[in-house]
């Protein structure tokens, strides 16, 4: 009995761990990106925070972009704050292409209008944290 209440403990423990993805999952290393856009919508939620921008392209097209960017405490951690990025702000992501081709991307690093730059937390094997 003890045997099968330690085994469910830890199946259940585990499950998260399954759920969360590893960056090669999603994103391509080879695929970097720079995109320059304006802030739509920030949402700080687990694991991963997402950051909405839209990039014109040039044809005067509107692109909206889906950039994940590390767990909110990380972030916290790097100097966001809930109101570094108000709708409105335009910023230069740099980051990596999801590999289905969709308006997805792993984020590196933002740049804000002032010109200082904020780690995003991104799990790239590049990333500053990984060095």
């Amino acid at each position: 009995m003890k045997k099968a209440a330690l085994f469910l403990l830890i199946a259940f423990c585990a499950k998260p761990v399954f759920a969360h993805h590893a960056f090669a999952a999603e994103f391509d290393a080879k695929k970097p990106i720079k995109l320059r856009g304006t802030v739509t919508k920030m949402e700080w939620i687990n694991p991963h925070a997402w950051i909405h921008i839209d990039v014109k392209k040039p044809d005067g097209a509107v692109d909206e972009w889906m950039i994940e960017a590390g767990t909110p405490n990380t972030l916290l951690r790097r100097g966001f704050t809930k109101d570094s990025l108000k709708a409105g702000t335009e910023v230069i992501v740099d980051g990596y292409q999801s590999k289905d081709g969709s308006l997805r991307a792993n984020g590196r690093d933002i740049t804000l209008p002032d010109g200082k730059t904020l780690f995003l937390g991104s799990s790239a094997p590049d990333a500053p944290d990984k060095q």
